[in-house]
């Protein structure tokens, strides 16, 4: 086998643009964020991109970015937003990679780390604790189905989860 990505999938504050870049440093791998992607590519900040395209419009420039990000030549950490399992197309996608590392981190530490975060739209109600609830519910299924390995944010470091991955990364290329 001879990976040359490793794809970040999970729940909102689970750490993967954190535990991304610092992974892409220690392994000396390029690191994209398919958020930020698409930030760039739509000249506007995501909760704008929500407001204006609604889910939809969004979800089909995150397709565009997660196609973007896995046809690149160069080995790279990819950081995905939490959603990404949402589309067929996207689960299809990260199926065929070899290394998709899904980042579980329970739903109260995802809320305290995403407590002040004014740029995640899905979280601007009045009950974002139960919509990270329902989120959870709703995905953690999918991310089970495309991912290779899981590990564990809310309870392990980030050296641990690093030292983690990193192992699994070695026994891939």
């Amino acid at each position: 086998m001879n990976a040359s990505h490793i794809v970040l999938i999970g729940p909102m504050g689970a750490g993967k643009s954190t535990i991304g870049r610092q992974l892409a440093k220690s392994l000396d791998l390029a690191f994209l964020d398919v958020d930020q992607l698409i930030v760039d590519q739509a000249g506007a900040d995501i909760p704008w991109i929500f407001d204006v395209e609604g889910e939809t419009g969004f979800r089909v420039r995150e397709t565009t970015a997660l196609k973007g990000a896995l046809g690149s030549q160069e080995r790279s950490v990819i950081a995905t937003g939490g959603g990404i399992v949402k589309l067929e197309d996207n689960r299809t996608l990260l199926a065929a990679e070899d290394a998709v590392v899904y980042l579980y981190a329970d739903v109260e530490t995802q809320y305290q780390r995403t407590l002040k975060d004014k740029n995640r739209p899905m979280l601007q109600n009045e009950d974002p604790e139960a919509k990270l609830q329902a989120l959870m519910k709703e995905r953690a299924p999918l991310y089970e189905a495309v991912s290779d390995l899981k590990a564990f944010t809310h309870r392990q470091s980030i050296s641990e989860v690093l030292d983690e991955i990193t192992t699994f990364w070695q026994g891939l290329v």
